[in-house]
């Protein structure tokens, strides 16, 4: 799995209204290595009542997508079986810095071969402790099964504060 083999290339644009005058749009090559790079991800997810449910995941980058992964009874996992549209963030929370903001649909993650790639990359990204065997169309550990979902981005939003500061959006 490697996101520069994806054919699907993001269409930059920069905001000029949230953006220092003489910024750029930020490169997608930075933007995809902040992806690959970041530990921590907030997935927001609608329950069925329409409040908002916001939590932290951790996810690799992979094939042009976010992937995490969440227990069969979690909100989360509830959430996404009646509405599959989310946001999932990273950034920080300091004045200067990089944010990156997906907004996509989540689709679950169930062939075995995907499902082995993706728990290599956990375990190269996060260590031993992230360990997963492959059975039954998710991951399984010693915490139990947990389900692999996918979110294609329809759109990515990044937030450059480094000064000259951009909003940028992508289309894909």
């Amino acid at each position: 799995m490697n996101d520069a083999s994806n054919d699907r290339q993001p269409v930059p644009e920069l905001d000029a209204a949230y953006s220092s005058p003489g910024a750029a749009p930020t490169e997608w090559a930075r933007t995809s290595d902040e992806l690959e790079a970041a530990e921590i991800f907030w997935l927001s997810t609608v329950r069925g009542d329409g409040r908002p449910h916001v939590t932290p995941v951790i996810a690799v980058w992979a094939e042009a997508a976010i992937h995490f992964c969440t227990g069969p009874d979690e909100q989360k996992a509830k959430n996404l079986a009646v509405n599959a549209n989310c946001v999932v963030t990273t950034g920080t929370n300091e004045w200067s810095g990089f944010d990156v903001v997906i907004d996509g649909a989540a689709a679950p993650v169930t062939s075995d071969t995907e499902l082995r790639a993706l728990a290599e990359r956990y375990e190269s990204k996060y260590g031993a402790d992230w360990h997963f065997d492959v059975a039954d169309g998710a991951f399984s550990h010693e915490a139990g099964r947990a389900l692999v979902f996918r979110v294609a981005p329809a759109k990515i939003y990044v937030y450059d504060r480094d000064e000259p500061s951009g909003a940028t959006r992508y289309r894909f």
